[in-house]
């Protein structure tokens, strides 16, 4: 009796948390990073393994903005620096702290891109104002969004990213 009281229990629970999913939607969430002074989300679904970005090994006639290759855990991963990509024209020096966010592996690329600080997660209700992206955006850029600081942060779509021609030819 007492198990069918539980199962009941643990029944209506789920049912109560389902229908609150529901009217709540979706709630999107990513993960904010820093390089140079660019300050970009990455989805989180789109995200994957998070490391140092120690012991990279360039790749000669490779793009500037292709720095190499890194063995983490046993796969190899291009090393794309973010910035550099991004903002072809600004000059910065990277941060010593640098870490690697790799790509989810359903995308079947394995990269990372380069970044100079996580700067944590960041869910929808972090920001104060959103704007479409801009008509000259490149394609894999998504929203802008604001936060209370002023701070304007800049969707990257990971997916478009990983098949857009341009950073797909690392050839210089």
């Amino acid at each position: 009796m007492r198990n069918k009281e539980s199962l009941r229990a643990l029944q209506l629970r789920l049912v109560t948390r389902l229908e609150a999913a529901q009217h709540v939607g979706a709630s999107v969430s990513w993960l904010a990073v820093k390089t140079g002074n660019f300050h970009a989300l990455i989805p989180l679904a789109q995200a994957g393994e998070i490391f140092t970005a120690q012991n990279i090994t360039p790749v000669p006639y490779a793009a500037h903005w292709f720095l190499g290759v890194v063995n983490s855990r046993g796969v190899l991963y291009g090393v794309v620096d973010l910035a550099a990509f991004v903002l072809p024209k600004t000059k910065y020096r990277p941060s010593d702290a640098s870490r690697l966010v790799s790509f989810n592996a359903d995308f079947e690329i394995n990269c990372a891109l380069r970044v100079d600080a996580l700067a944590g997660l960041r869910g929808l209700d972090s920001f104060i104002k959103t704007e479409a992206p801009k008509a000259t955006a490149p394609e894999y850029f998504g929203k802008c969004l604001q936060d209370a600081n002023g701070t304007v942060w800049q969707e990257i779509d990971l997916y478009k990213l990983s098949v857009c021609p341009h950073f797909l030819n690392i050839g210089v």
